[in-house]
């Protein structure tokens, strides 16, 4: 199956994120790597590059794109994403993990493990929205989805 074995954030010009949102990045891009599903389904009755990819996430003109291609680096596709149907959902995660990260240096286990479940389905509904958009362009699954949906808030986080 098609994989993702490199990615890249293309932050240039976006300030520099805090340490909670580094650590949030380094995560997810850890994760995203030791463990991922990406295929691209043939468009327009063109066979696609095989994998495994090299993707690159940037937000450029208000819009989400990713630069995929493959190791040899072929290009294999590049789509590019509105950002509306995410400013909501990245908007209210960005709210829960300042209230978790708040949370954790202060709050009993109870209550942290609370909003952790809110941060957590806050995450999936984010992560569904991301396999909506990509429908058509790139089949992932919902653990691919969770941590690129991560990185897109990071991405969002300075822009």
């Amino acid at each position: 199956m098609s994989r993702i074995s490199h990615i890249t954030l293309d932050d240039s010009g976006l300030p520099p994120p805090t340490p909670e949102i580094e650590q949030e990045r380094k995560v997810a891009m850890f994760d995203l790597l030791e463990d991922n599903t990406f295929v691209l389904p043939p468009r327009e009755g063109r066979p696609v590059p095989e994998g495994p990819y090299h993707v690159s996430l940037a937000i450029r003109d208000k819009r989400l794109v990713f630069d995929v291609n493959t190791e040899t680096a072929e290009k294999a596709a590049e789509f590019h994403l509105s950002l509306g149907p995410f400013r909501q959902v990245v908007k209210d995660y960005f709210q829960i993990c300042e209230s978790y990260f708040d949370a954790v240096k202060k709050l009993p286990p109870s209550q942290i493990e609370t909003i952790d479940m809110a941060r957590r389905g806050i995450h999936n509904e984010g992560s569904r929205v991301l396999q909506e958009r990509l429908e058509g362009k790139a089949d992932i699954d919902i653990d691919t989805a969770r941590r690129l949906f991560t990185l897109i808030c990071v991405l969002h986080f300075g822009g």
